[in-house]
């Protein structure tokens, strides 16, 4: 998805949320306003505890109004993971605010329920607007709760959960109100006192859910989910630490993992790239951030660890030769180490002898002061060369040679793809031959050396040769 497409999705999920919001603001009012005459008119304290609650709903989608609008502004310098988080500082307060009023009206019931409260009629329209109150909610709980799940909205699923509780204490006004109308007055505070604990118990569910994600409570088996995708890499060797946290509907993932330290750092990147599109396949709305850590495992060889060294330094060595020598006093071996360094052949011959020396260093510091490290110094072509082929007369008479030499390796047969080419260093000779079959690479590549050295005692002017073998088909 490109970063436009991003936006403008963004952008119409808020605004998705934003018209869900007036809506339900748009529907309170109208019901806070006609609780609020009835309740006023009747006197009944159901119905007004209901009113009120339909009134601190009122205040509450404002609320949730402003908390969308601003929770869905894209990250900026100050806050680097967004703005989501007002969501959830939106619902805590609505939550607050539900909590308190149900304090206020278990009070209320309580006076009552001691002391007496003013009796009132029951008339069929009262009845009436609590039955349109309980349908109007119940479309409005449903969009919001719809909206809330697709979008990872905490404030809209507060707003859902208080139309859901407001629906049920209307439907426990209604149940007051046929109380008081089969001469139970007490029912009024009684369902009053119901409607008070309902919306506490509610509040405190969803305060425990929105102080989780304020305080980055990590989401229930995300890191489980995460260790088994780690169990499942070829490549990850192990979960070193997974550290997730909720902000709206972004799941932010920070997994570091170890990997083999021998690995390339193009191969260590796709590494991460790989389990980094796991874990987002996973959780779709994962912003995932993978830190490898690489570590040496029991299996490295002595070749590894010194091919290693080097390319941290980004030195090329080839030829990498380790001897195991029996020390003269039988008190086990000593290790020994040889290998050739390429450098810039027109570096100065004391800044070359001072790269070996941190080279042979390094390597000691790897495998024991007291090994033997011996490197060989030459020249690496770091530019293209000129060059022209030398004709077919040279090419002819180096082909007789070579076809003449392989011969008398006995391993080595049928010289041809002889290429010869002249530049300013001198000649470049290259050609191909079959080994005869049944051989071991060591048999074939001594044989190879033999010819290289008995050419080049032939043709001294030679100044590289590549001899390619192959096996016979």
């Amino acid at each position: 998805m490109t970063s436009a497409d991003g936006s403008h999705k963004g952008a119409a999920v808020s605004r998705r949320k934003q018209r869900a919001v007036a809506i339900s603001i748009a529907v309170s009012l109208v019901l806070a306003i006609a609780k609020g005459i009835v309740g006023l008119a009747t006197g009944s304290l159901a119905i007004l505890s209901d009113a009120a609650q339909t009134v601190l709903d009122l205040g509450t989608s404002a609320l949730t109004f402003y908390a969308v609008r601003v929770g869905d502004k894209p990250p900026d310098s100050d806050h680097h993971f967004g703005h989501a988080k007002v969501e959830s500082v939106a619902a805590l307060i609505e939550t607050g605010l539900l909590i308190a009023t149900g304090i206020a009206f278990v009070v209320e019931a309580g006076k009552q329920l001691f002391y007496g409260g003013e009796p009132f009629e029951v008339t069929w329209w009262v009845a009436g607007l609590f039955v349109v109150s309980i349908v109007a909610d119940f479309f409005r709980s449903r969009m919001l709760k719809r909206v809330a799940r697709e979008t990872g909205s905490e404030a809209l699923e507060a707003d859902a959960l208080n139309f859901t509780t407001d629906m049920v204490s209307s439907a426990l006004v209604l149940l007051s109100l046929a109380g008081v109308y089969f001469g139970l007055p007490a029912a009024d505070a009684l369902v009053a006192l119901i409607i008070a604990g309902f919306i506490g118990w509610n509040g405190i569910r969803l305060a425990r859910r929105t102080i989780d994600t304020l305080v980055d409570t990590a989401p229930a088996g995300v890191v489980e989910t995460i260790e088994k995708l780690a169990e499942d890499s070829e490549d990850v060797l192990a979960l070193k630490r997974a550290r997730v946290r909720l902000s709206g509907a972004t799941l932010f993932a920070a997994v570091d993992v170890t990997v083999r330290r021998t690995l390339p750092f193009d191969r260590v990147d796709a590494i991460k790239a790989r389990f980094e599109e796991a874990i987002r396949s996973a959780y779709p709305n994962a912003d995932v951030t993978v830190t490898a850590h690489p570590v040496a495992l029991d299996d490295e060889t002595v070749f590894d660890k010194v091919m290693l060294i080097a390319a941290r330094r980004g030195l090329a060595v080839h030829h990498v030769t380790v001897q195991h020598l029996a020390r003269p006093d039988d008190s086990g071996e000593q290790l020994s180490v040889s290998l050739d360094l390429e450098v810039d052949g027109a570096m100065s011959f004391s800044t070359a002898h001072d790269v070996a020396s941190g080279l042979e260093t390094a390597v000691r510091r790897e495998l024991g002061e007291d090994i033997e490290v011996e490197s060989h110094i030459e020249p690496m072509l770091t530019a293209g060369l000129g060059a022209r082929d030398a004709g077919a007369v040279t090419r002819m008479t180096f082909s007789g040679i070579l076809s003449e030499l392989a011969a008398e390796t006995g391993r080595l047969a049928f010289v041809h793809d002889v290429r010869v080419r002249v530049n300013d260093e001198g000649l470049f000779v290259t050609c191909h031959c079959f080994a005869q079959p049944g051989q071991t690479v060591a048999e074939v590549h001594d044989a190879v050396d033999a010819l290289e050295r008995g050419f080049r005692r032939r043709v001294p002017e030679v100044r590289r040769m590549i001899v390619h073998a192959e096996p016979r088909a």
